[in-house]
């Protein structure tokens, strides 16, 4: 095989994270004083590492709140829900794409809004997909609806927004029928099989889902802001859509249940004994299975646009965000509380947030937190590792690079390489390539880049200019080459070189003026290339100039300019006379996901 995945977590004091930031980051927030109480604790190295809180769980007592108090999570209570259903698919209670009606006999004759839609399934309110509309705040107010009720309610027929399996919209309805769904599959009461089936061997002894079943003096009392005072908002009790909201539970019993996700990435030979889920399950809940639609925001029109996209797994929330990678987690939002728990599958950082006002928005500053303590320990982060065999072939294609041979190429190539462009040729650019650059050694200024374990790309350089050097391993055992690309970077002139140099000192400058001794052929519109240099500066501000990444070394060039906002490309053309621009490019650089291992 090409490789054998294990995998020991590391040990740690969990001394590396930055708690200070983030007790500065809720401090922040309880001080607004919007909040009666907030409850908060990070999750490292497989526990709660970390906890505070401030404020009060009761308006007018003197009771802080602790790890240990209980609060309301609203929403969060679907992940809850979704591994029970999962846990009942994996033992061949249900399956996925069971019909509901097969569970839910009220929905058995269930129309979809056209002649076409097939019937829901468990995969669709699993995902969000089953094209009923959006029922905030709708759903909030049947928490409690009565068993009987919620017969008739659904006897009534329902709404439907898109054709089941079409798109994402967020349904609290929908996970309330899985309730249904797993009370007929488990045949007992939905609550019980989530009590006996998923917290009780976790031991979570402070998650259920009574409010009487809590210690007065542990439990969070929910409110609202009303004319400068506070209203106890009123605890609905246990009832038909308690799947999609109705858990009590605790920042330490929310680390642990958080503790378990991040232990399920990566893959890896451990014992998988040890939680009521299967490894695989888990990560499998961790995984987009609707997409969202793509948000891009922007704080101010010369700033970098911020990139939202990912989409909803089972029961849980997937973000790709592009300075932090992917992150999983779940919200939760109802009257008188709101909460938060976010991971970081490649560090095995999460953060948990819990709090007593009619849905206080905790996502943004457990995003926050979560983003401080990833970005303050980077050593916690897994990356991608290449294949011992693409690194084996790294080497060989730089034997091959220094001196060619036929039986060499032969057995490292796959059969696809001959026939996609000839050995002698391959043979011929190599040799001008070591004519031109001379020598070639790896360039320790860049990082070797691996998206996959079967692909790597790395830079050589040589007394005259770089080579980038880019192979992809076949699915075959032993893995080989299928693809090398070759791309030669000779120097750029003297000439072009002092232009960009020049162009790069302007975005320091605000409002940078083009230079009048730089002169512009006449296929450049003078008043578009000032406009982009003013709003490079504007939104990159300054940047330092690294080697070039492209050009012919003599009349053009392209360099990677990096910045505290953010990367782009410079690119310079010059005239055959050498006398005039005939390229001045700004372009940013792709945004990409950081390269994780998850």
């Amino acid at each position: 095989m090409a490789s054998a995945v294990r995998y020991h977590p590391p040990v740690s004091d969990s001394g590396d994270l930055r708690f200070d930031a983030v007790d500065a980051i809720f401090t922040r927030i309880a001080e607004r004083g919007d909040i009666p109480g907030i409850s908060y604790g990070v999750v490292a190295d497989g526990r709660l590492a970390h906890a505070g809180g401030s404020g009060t769980l009761r308006v007018g007592e003197v009771a802080p709140p602790a790890a240990d108090s209980v609060f309301r999570i609203a929403s969060m209570t679907k992940s809850f829900t979704a591994a029970t259903v999962l846990l009942l698919r994996d033992e061949g209670s249900l399956r996925l794409d069971d019909p509901v009606g097969r569970w839910v006999p009220e929905l058995a004759d269930l129309s979809g809004p056209t002649a076409d839609s097939p019937p829901i399934t468990v995969e669709h309110l699993l995902t969000m997909s089953s094209g009923l509309p959006t029922d905030d705040p709708w759903g909030d107010r049947q928490q409690g609806l009565p068993a009987d009720a919620f017969v008739s309610l659904l006897r009534g027929g329902l709404s439907f927004a898109w054709v089941p399996g079409t798109r994402f919209e967020y349904s609290n309805l929908g996970y309330g029928i899985l309730g249904r769904v797993i009370t007929a599959a488990a045949g007992a009461d939905y609550k019980d099989v989530v009590r006996e089936r998923i917290l009780g061997p976790l031991g979570l002894a402070s998650t259920g889902y009574e409010a009487a079943e809590v210690p007065a003096g542990r439990l969070a009392q929910g409110y609202l802001r009303r004319d400068d005072g506070w209203l106890d908002e009123p605890m609905d009790p246990y009832g038909a859509l308690a799947p999609m909201g109705g858990i009590f539970t605790s920042v330490r019993d929310l680390a642990g249940w958080v503790a378990g996700f991040l232990d399920a990435v990566p893959p890896r030979d451990d014992p998988d004994d040890d939680h009521p889920l299967r490894r695989a399950t888990r990560r499998e809940m961790q995984q987009v299975k609707r997409s969202i639609e793509v948000e891009i925001t922007s704080p101010s029109a010369e700033a970098v646009p911020s990139v939202s996209s990912g989409g909803y797994g089972y029961g849980l929330f997937v973000w790709d965000d592009p300075p932090l990678g992917r992150v999983v987690g779940h919200g939760g939002g109802y009257p008188g509380f709101g909460s938060s728990m976010r991971w970081h599958p490649a560090s095995g950082i999460g953060v948990v947030a819990v709090a007593n006002a009619r849905y206080a928005r905790m996502g943004p500053s457990v995003h926050e937190a979560l983003t401080a303590l990833v970005r303050g320990a980077p050593a916690r982060v897994r990356r991608i590792a290449p294949w011992p065999a693409t690194e084996g072939a790294r080497a060989a294609v730089e034997r091959l690079l220094d001196r060619w041979d036929d039986a060499a190429a032969d057995a490292l190539f796959s059969m696809n390489v001959e026939l996609d462009e000839p050995l002698e040729r391959r043979r011929a650019e190599v040799e001008r390539l070591r004519t031109l650059h001379g020598p070639l050694t790896p360039d320790p200024t860049e990082p070797v880049e691996s998206d996959t374990p079967s692909r790597l790309v790395w830079w050589l350089r040589g007394d005259r200019g770089r080579v980038k050097v880019e192979i992809l391993l076949d699915p075959q055992v032993p893995p080989r080459v299928q693809a090398l690309t070759l791309t030669s970077v000779p120097e750029p002139p003297a000439t072009l070189v002092a232009i960009a140099e020049r162009l790069v000192a302007l975005l320091a400058v605000p409002g940078p003026v083009w230079p009048s001794d730089l002169t512009l052929a006449g296929s450049l519109d003078a008043d578009v290339v000032a406009r982009a240099l003013r709003a490079t500066e504007a939104r990159f501000g300054p940047m330092t100039l690294g080697p070039a990444i492209g050009g012919d070394g003599t009349r053009t060039a392209t360099w990677r300019l990096r910045g505290d906002r953010g990367a782009l490309d410079l690119t310079l053309a010059l005239d055959e006379a050498a006398e005039a621009l005939t390229t001045v490019s700004f372009v940013p650089a792709p945004i990409m996901l950081p390269n994780e291992a998850v």
